[in-house]
């Protein structure tokens, strides 16, 4: 899933026309964080499947990080200390629970805001994502506002109580995700989830199944979104 650039031509001898003008600057890599293995399958399968055009712009990585903020924290800040990846723009996506009435399995939330009890991050290009998955995804409701972070699977009361503080929706490792990107270096940084389960709908309550198969498939489909919101990004500064 990763392209790199073509080598320029070597710059002339003294009797040439003088140095060619640089070319736009390559743009920075792009990590995509997931934390579940099925979440990974999901978006590899995806990727086999993009169409024309809908290819990224620069080389992507997909990292499973495994669940919870921790361990979220632990394998983004490692691979972001690498050379590969340090000015990553960083993408975390995967499962959520929805926390509005009325949602359903496989609609989208395109975090504004991610939050937990270590810290906020604000998420950029939030438009270009709502524009670019409304388009691929027509027929799925997409979802904007904050997400945030919790530490277990919320249930019953405790979706109302996240509903009341301003959430629309919750998982365990996008806020950890995008707090230890920012953390690492400047860089732009978003969350994508797909409902999974919902107030009417939760994983302890027949349904669910159809549910997780509804959200997966979607989940197949984002890739393209994602990649157009890298293209969008400005050249890294160098």
């Amino acid at each position: 899933m990763s392209t790199t650039g073509a080598r320029g031509p070597s710059a002339p001898g003294p009797s040439g026309p003088g140095p060619a003008a640089p070319g736009p600057a390559a743009p920075a890599p792009l990590l995509v964080a997931c934390a579940l293995g099925i979440e990974q399958f999901a978006l590899r399968a995806g990727a086999r499947a993009t169409g024309r055009g809908g290819g990224p712009a620069g080389p992507v990585t997909v990292l499973r990080t495994g669940m919870g903020g921790a361990a979220a924290r632990r394998s983004v800040t490692g691979v972001l200390g690498g050379d590969g990846l340090r000015e990553a723009a960083v993408l975390a996506t995967g499962f959520c629970a929805g926390l509005t009435p009325g949602m359903r399995p496989g609609d989208l939330v395109v975090a504004e805001e991610t939050r937990d009890p270590h810290g906020r991050v604000a998420c950029a290009g939030t438009e270009t994502l709502v524009k670019e998955l409304t388009r691929i995804l027509p027929g799925h409701t997409v979802h904007t506002g904050v997400l945030t972070g919790t530490d277990h699977v919320v249930r019953g009361a405790e979706r109302s109580a996240l509903r009341a503080q301003g959430a629309v929706a919750a998982d365990m490792e996008s806020a950890a995700t995008l707090l230890a990107a920012v953390r690492a270096g400047a860089r732009p940084v978003a969350a994508v989830r797909v409902v999974v389960d919902t107030p009417e709908h939760e994983l302890v309550r027949i349904g669910t199944l159809q549910g997780g198969i509804t959200a997966f498939h979607v989940l197949r489909r984002v890739l393209p979104a994602f990649f157009e919101w890298h293209r969008s990004l400005p050249p890294p500064r160098r």
